[in-house]
């Protein structure tokens, strides 16, 4: 079901998105490294009681970018309520998965997007985020964006394989690498590193007692990237309480699909 069927002449370039379903207007955003073929085993059940919709953030999956546009978390928030206008969507219901989270907190926050409710799954949304790796890379894109494809390769599947705790499937594991794989996806990559700041979570911590709609946090409690702790403080600080999605990692969604469409039920039903 999940498909890129739609192009969005969006202010960064054109952006590939999606949607499925009839009913009330249902976004998915994705996180990083991943696009939104993160979401294809949840969109079926989704898509039965919901008008869905999902896109490649600019930079990633298939939606490509400006050069002079750094994919930042600050232009993915601009972008998140460009698309939710294009869609002429006034106030949907959202899922943020990752860096989907810092997106859709910063589209709410600094850029006027309303919602109906806000459902956030393992994001990036309380300092500090990022791991050592993360921070050596940062410091040395160049030294990593000029490694061997196959090596490359290697180090992309790893990476995501230090997100799990559990596997995928080998379709899922191929479909979350494709995209950093070929063209310029390999010097993508790395470049994300670099780009990433803490910054732009630093600038909406503070707001996030404002968020003007009901917020539902949801963690696997055994990620092994943004442990449960941060969890449990974007919950306190959003006045809202945790859910823990048990014996789950970062990517719950592909994990244990049912497991977290059985999680959302009560957010969805209200």
């Amino acid at each position: 079901m999940w498909s890129l069927d739609e192009t969005v002449d969006s202010s960064v370039g054109p952006l590939a998105a999606g949607h499925a379903g009839d009913g009330p207007d249902l976004v998915l955003a994705h996180g990083w490294p991943w696009s939104s073929y993160s979401w294809h085993r949840v969109i079926p059940a989704l898509a039965t009681r919901f008008r869905v919709h999902w896109y490649d953030m600019p930079g990633f999956g298939r939606s490509t970018l400006t050069p002079s546009q750094p994919p930042s978390l600050g232009l993915q928030g601009r972008v998140c309520a460009e698309m939710l206008e294009h869609w002429g969507l006034s106030a949907p219901l959202v899922i943020a998965h990752d860096f989907g989270g810092a997106t859709t907190l910063r589209a709410h926050l600094l850029h006027g997007a309303d919602y109906a409710g806000l459902v956030l799954m393992n994001v990036v949304a309380m300092r500090p985020w990022g791991s050592e790796f993360f921070d050596h890379v940062a410091r040395h894109p160049d030294a990593f964006s000029a490694l061997p494809p196959h090596i490359h390769a290697a180090v992309v599947h790893a990476y995501i394989g230090g997100a799990l705790a559990h596997p995928l499937t080998d379709e899922d594991r191929v479909g979350l690498a494709a995209p950093w794989l070929s063209g310029d996806g390999p010097q993508a990559f790395w470049r994300q590193f670099a780009l990433a700041d803490e910054a732009f979570t630093a600038e909406i911590e503070p707001l996030y007692s404002r968020i003007r709609c009901p917020v539902t946090v949801l963690w696997g409690e055994d990620d092994p990237w943004i442990p449960l702790e941060r969890g449990q403080a974007l919950a306190r600080a959003a006045g809202t309480t945790l859910h823990p999605l048990p014996g789950l990692g970062h990517l719950p969604q592909l994990e244990d699909p049912a497991a977290v469409t059985a999680a959302l039920q009560p957010a969805l039903a209200a």
